[in-house]
């Protein structure tokens, strides 16, 4: 049996920052307490200087595998995960076929049992018509529903009402939701479109993917979860607008409707269109600077409840084309967890809130069994931090099949020392190991 013993290591763990020693014996931390001793067969790693949180359970990855794996795949993006502190992920189902079945969904469980390096699971689609095939989910077995409601394509996009709301009725899943109204993002870009032709500018982006068309879709996935009672957390927030539609006064353990952001809603601006171009193009755009600081605000006041990265790569090539051909997306997971320990004192959020929302409620939140969380009997997800360290992002250190990052050539104050999976040290001294740690997550339902 695998054992190993963490020493003098800071833990950053419910709330709270303290010295301790972990020891673990197999895939599960066995107990976490000061001065344990260890017997000679023991692996000891001395956790002076370092930080030790649960490794981050990334709710939105898209790691394109089946149907696009020019882009990336679970071996190449899982692997970039564990180097940046991502020890599970739910991945979503806009691959080639869509998971919008059993029998997809399934395929997509092997392909991840041979090659992921991170814990996996994945989100179940909903369409205009497979409400059958939602009704047959194993609830143990599933992270939740995604509802694509706007900013998507074929069977992928739900715009049929009366099935959307037979979907918010019919499970008791979480149904996450890509908010945006596709009819206001329709209008706009034909106005910009008569403006510019062909040759519409990247910048103009938010101001066809604007707060108007968040909020209207946003606004109504809220007031359906609320007449129907379903559970509801609606994915990437972009605006500030959209805050007022979530409650900071109810317990994450009693709330029905939830709120995620990603690291790039909480980094880039408006402003670095400019300069970044189509690197920073996402659904839903980047906005302003007063959206970036309402959104750290709502981080630290709990109307935000998750933080994820949306890790959507695609090819240089994709994203060099003009603005109507250039996909949404870009890679992100190996460094979100960085990007966030940058920039949250600056904002007046500690680092106690960033493992909360990155470890603690997607946990609670989908009903994770064992992990999220630095407990005795619990999964031994483990990052350990350097915060001596810096880390400059290079292409010659990315981990992405696509081979690029918006944060080349930013030098971020702390490094990913080590990432500990199942117990496994899979990451150590920059390098990952060579063998697939990675295990399908189980719920608690």
């Amino acid at each position: 049996m695998n054992k190993l013993l963490i020493k003098d290591i800071v833990l950053i763990n419910e709330g709270i920052k303290t010295p301790s020693d972990i020891y673990i014996e197999g895939e599960f931390i066995k107990k976490i307490g000061i001065n344990i001793n260890s017997d000679n067969d023991v692996k000891i790693i001395d956790g002076k200087g370092l930080l030790a949180i649960p490794g981050m359970i990334d709710d939105q990855v898209h790691f394109r595998q089946p149907g696009l794996t020019h882009k990336g795949d679970i071996r190449s993006e899982s692997k970039a995960a564990i180097a940046g502190g991502v020890t599970s992920y739910f991945e979503m189902p806009n691959t080639l076929p869509n998971t919008t079945s059993i029998k997809e969904f399934e395929n997509k469980i092997k392909i991840a049992s041979d090659n992921s390096f991170a814990n996996f699971s994945f989100m179940f689609g909903g369409t205009n018509d497979n409400i059958n095939e939602i009704n047959r989910i194993d609830e143990k077995q599933v992270a939740g529903i995604k509802l694509f409601l706007g900013s998507s394509t074929g069977k992928m996009l739900i715009d049929d009402k009366i099935s959307i709301e037979n979907i918010f009725n019919s499970t008791s899943l979480p149904i996450s939701a890509h908010c945006e109204d596709e009819q206001t993002i329709m209008d706009n870009t034909e106005h910009y479109k008569r403006l510019y032709g062909e040759d519409i500018p990247i910048s103009a982006h938010p101001k066809i993917r604007n707060e108007d068309a968040c909020y209207k879709s946003s606004n109504y996935a809220v007031n359906l979860a609320k007449k129907t009672g379903a559970r509801l957390n609606v994915f990437h927030i972009s605006t500030a607008i959209e805050l007022d539609l979530f409650n900071s006064k109810i317990s994450i353990n009693d709330k029905k409707i939830t709120s995620e952001v990603c690291a790039h809603h909480l980094w880039f601006t408006d402003d670095d269109y400019n300069k970044l171009g189509s690197k920073i193009k996402w659904n839903p755009a980047i906005k302003s600077k007063e959206d970036r600081d309402a959104l750290w605000e709502a981080i630290k006041d709990n109307k935000i409840d998750i933080i994820a990265s949306d890790h959507a790569p695609h090819t240089i090539q994709e994203k060099n084309k003009k603005y109507l051909n250039c996909p949404s997306g870009g890679p992100m997971v190996q460094h979100t967890i960085l990007s966030l320990l940058q920039n949250c004192e600056k904002y007046g959020v500690s680092f106690e809130k960033i493992v909360e929302k990155i470890a603690h409620n997607p946990a609670i939140i989908f009903k994770v069994n064992k992990r999220g969380f630095l407990r005795e009997g619990y999964y031994a997800d483990i990052v350990l931090i350097d915060t001596n360290t810096p880390t400059l992002v290079t292409k010659e250190s990315l981990l992405y099949k696509c081979g690029w990052s918006p944060f080349e050539g930013q030098k971020f104050d702390n490094s990913i020392n080590r990432t500990i999976l199942n117990g496994n040290v899979v990451y150590e001294d920059g390098m990952v190991n060579s063998k697939p740690h990675g295990k399908k997550i189980t719920f608690n339902r």
